[in-house]
């Protein structure tokens, strides 16, 4: 086949744009050949459960699935009723970004509460704490997290602890969408399980693609008691792949030899270098018209400028606006970005904005 791009292209949208990790597309080749066992009876995801274990804990499972919105729809789906509803914050990716699959698919309903930084707190899933036994008002069951957050932001493991004991006296299980999770445990310079299975939190989506993985992530429950359906939800939800061991073996290959942390904590030095770099701009006075409007904790830039610069900018080097209303965008570094190509678009930032 003829390639169709170019392999030199860098953009700063998304971590989403990046190809595959060279390891992991050699995992996919060592799983070919021969027959296996189909639907997740397979050597390779019975492999997966004993490198999850090593990470989460001996009570965790894993459930691959094909993608983050099914891991996040079947997770939830799996933790309450249909009379049930989950907190989150109103950025949230279930909420914002899923095309509202989790009410459309699942059938339950969101209650979101405005953030500054994309963190719940005890306080604030308070506000949407209430009214059990009400036959009027949908029941919280359930409070998701997202880590690191659609803002950047990062929660440590205190922070999420805390949040755990509330949901729980409350009777309410706790979902992490941890799409980036791997970058947050590279910045919080921890292990996964400090902040999700001894933190308290019940079920995890556990993201690869955005860490070099050509697709697939998983559900894995950390408590058997809060998703006990889930091996027929996943069927329900049309995520449970046939030929699954391609996508365990490249979970496979991310988890071991530490390649899900070697990946993250080079993407987040990364936004890092783009960070500091714009900053000394800045401070030396070669770019006006720019402010950071996030902390950058992870491998995302957050940013505000005015809307035509931004355009000019897209023109050359591609990312997304977050708000066009307040003209904060967003630049997302990958396992791939490399110094070069953060000082090459550091170049044409200050370019357009001198």
């Amino acid at each position: 086949m003829t390639r169709l791009h170019d392999p030199e292209y860098r953009s700063f949208a998304s971590d989403n744009y990046s190809g595959a990790h060279p390891e992991v597309l050699a995992a996919i080749a060592e799983a070919n050949g021969g027959h296996q066992a189909a639907y997740g009876a397979d050597a390779y995801t019975s492999r997966l459960q004993e490198v999850v274990k090593q990470h989460f804990g001996e009570a965790a499972e894993a459930f691959p699935v094909f993608n983050g919105t099914g891991a996040n729809v079947t997770a939830l789906t799996a933790l309450m009723p249909r009379w049930g509803a989950v907190i989150t914050a109103n950025t949230a990716h279930i909420n914002t970004d899923e095309g509202g699959a989790p009410e459309r698919v699942s059938g339950l309903k969101l209650l979101t509460v405005p953030t500054p930084d994309g963190k719940l707190t005890p306080e604030l899933i308070d506000r949407e704490a209430w009214g059990w036994g009400d036959a009027h008002r949908v029941q919280p069951l359930a409070v998701s997290i997202t880590q690191t957050t659609e803002l950047g932001t990062l929660y440590s493991a205190e922070e999420i602890r805390a949040i755990s004991d509330h949901a729980h006296s409350l009777g309410m299980r706790v979902h992490m969408d941890g799409a980036r999770i791997s970058n947050a445990a590279a910045a919080l310079g921890s292990g996964l399980r400090e902040f999700t299975t001894d933190a308290g939190v019940d079920i995890l989506s556990f993201g690869g693609t955005k860490n070099g993985l050509l697709y697939g992530e998983a559900v894995v429950v950390l408590d058997p008691a809060a998703a006990e359906g889930l091996p027929y939800l996943r069927k329900l939800s049309m995520q449970l792949a046939s030929k699954m061991r391609f996508v365990s073996a490249q979970l496979i290959a991310l988890l071991s030899d530490d390649l899900w942390l070697v990946s993250a904590r080079h993407s987040n030095a990364m936004a890092a270098r783009l960070r500091t770099a714009l900053e000394r701009q800045i401070e030396s006075g070669k770019i006006s018209g720019l402010r950071f409007s996030q902390p950058t904790q992870s491998n995302a830039v957050f940013a505000a400028l005015d809307n035509a610069a931004a355009d000019r900018i897209r023109e050359r080097v591609r990312f997304y606006d977050w708000s066009r209303q307040t003209g904060e965008v967003r630049w997302m570094t990958a396992f791939d970005t490399t110094e070069d190509d953060v000082d090459r678009f550091v170049a044409v930032i200050t370019e357009e904005l001198s």
